[in-house]
Parts: structure tokens; sequence; C-alpha cells
């Protein structure tokens, strides 16, 4: 069990308030938008699986800071990334991918995104909430994956397509495409949307209506909602993983650019 004084305060990228059993969890960086990277991936992991364990949660609201909800839209540099890539590094990234989305779908209560804004990274954590709402600001993309010169293997590969349909899913992650909030909603991402400054309200009016149920009644939904998400995922979650660093391995193979002054490196492993 977890009590929520022991984890409140505990991450840098996630700012936590509890009222009457709802808890709100505002992801940011420095106290602005989340932007994406191994700090959020290493902690999100253990701050669901802190909430999952805390039974005095009734409900979870997710939601981002200012006018994003998470990432960046800039293209990472996945040549860097891959020339530092060693099997220690890829193990972090491996056990982190898997739980961040497994103890998300082991909160056992019903669970709300008020989606602030743009989702350019993990779009797949907030979309996978039992009520989602979005600022019609908001738009959603994989930016980080294969628009990029990255395998889709952390869990976008299982849960757009299953979202979206098969096709369109793969669609969006092979061509990098941005779905606008109006366009989200009527694929059936988003189940509503509204002013940017009327998100969050409208996540704990939701709340508090569902707060006002029975506990197990609210337990039990939520575990019903989520189990074939979850052996979905267990499926097939570790495997698009192992792929992706595989796929990394091939681009740290690669002989890098040869600099001014020096004769050409040698590829790394």
């Amino acid at each position: 069990m977890s009590r929520f004084e022991s984890y409140a305060t505990k991450y840098s990228c996630i700012h936590m308030r509890r009222e009457d059993g709802i808890l709100e969890m505002r992801f940011h960086t420095d106290g602005g938008p989340l932007r994406w990277g191994l700090g959020p991936h290493g902690e999100l992991p253990d701050a669901f699986a802190d909430v999952a364990r805390d039974r005095d949660n009734r409900v979870v609201i997710l939601t981002g800071t200012g006018d994003t909800f998470s990432g960046i839209r800039a293209t990472p540099d996945t040549r860097s990334l891959a020339q530092g890539i060693t099997a220690a590094a890829f193990d972090r990234v491996h056990w982190e991918g898997r739980a961040l989305l497994m103890n998300l779908l082991n909160i056992e209560v019903p669970v709300i995104a008020a989606i602030n804004g743009p989702a350019w990274r993990h779009a797949e954590i907030p979309l996978l909430s039992d009520i989602v709402l979005a600022a019609d600001t908001a738009a959603f993309q994989d930016s980080a994956h294969f628009m990029s010169g990255m395998l889709p293997g952390d869990g976008m590969h299982v849960v757009m397509p299953l979202l979206l349909g098969m096709n369109r899913g793969r669609y969006f992650l092979l061509t990098g495409q941005t779905l606008s909030a109006r366009e989200a909603q009527e694929l059936g991402l988003v189940a509503e949307l509204l002013p940017p400054d009327q998100v969050l309200a409208r996540a704990w009016e939701h709340a508090r209506a569902l707060a006002g149920k029975p506990t197990l009644l609210l337990r039990y939904t939520r575990l019903m909602f989520t189990e074939y998400l979850k052996r979905r995922l267990q499926e097939l979650l570790g495997y698009g993983l192992a792929m992706e660093g595989l796929a990394l391995m091939e681009d740290a193979a690669q002989p890098r650019p040869e600099q001014p002054g020096q004769g050409a490196r040698p590829p790394r492993a």
C-alpha cells in the first residue's frame, strides 16, 4: 500500500493534488510543459505504481501544464542516441517502457485525461484513459519514432492501431500524421472538446460524479475496462521494445560522418 503523503512531492515532473479522493497528476518540466526525456521516462512508471497502490484514490485525472500536454515536436537526435546505446542502457529503456503503460493500467480506479494542448510525445498515455477530454487546440502526433528514424515499439504499435483501427493506425505511425482535436474526436479518440481554460474544470466535474459511486463499483469497472488492454500489451509491448533496440543498434553500426581535421571514425557497436 502507498499513502499520498509518501509520494505527493516525490516526482520532479509531476505536480499532484488530491481532494475528496480525486487525484490530479499534472505533468511538467520545471513548471512548464512536459518535455520528454529519460527523466519522465523513469519517473512515470514509479509514479503510476504509487498511485495504483494507494486505495484512498477514487478517481485519477491526468493533465499537462501550460498550452502543451506533452513533448516537443522537434526531431530527436536518434544518431546520438544510437551511438550511446549499450545493452545495459537499453535494458533500462526496455524495463521502464514496459512498466510505464502496465503500471498506468494497474491503476484500479477510473482515469480521466484532461488534454490541455498538443500531445506530440507519448500520446498513448492520455488516450488510454477511461474518459478523454481535450482542448480544441490539442493535436496528436507520434513525433519521436518512425518519422524520426526510430521504431515505434514502446506501445504506440499496439495502442494506436487498437484505437484508430489497423489501417489508420499504421498510417498514423508510418507518416507522422498530425491529428487535430476535431479529427481526433471524429475518429473516436476524444469524447469531448472544450476551450483550453475549461478542460480541467470539466474533468473535475466528471471526477466528482464518479467519486460519489460505491468503491467496488469504481474499482471493478476499471478492472473490467483494462483487462483486454493489458493482455494486448503483455503480448506485444516487450517484443516491440526489443525490436526498437535492435533497430537502434543498426543505426549505431553505421559510420559517422567525417569531422573536419579528423580521419574517418570507425563504426561503434
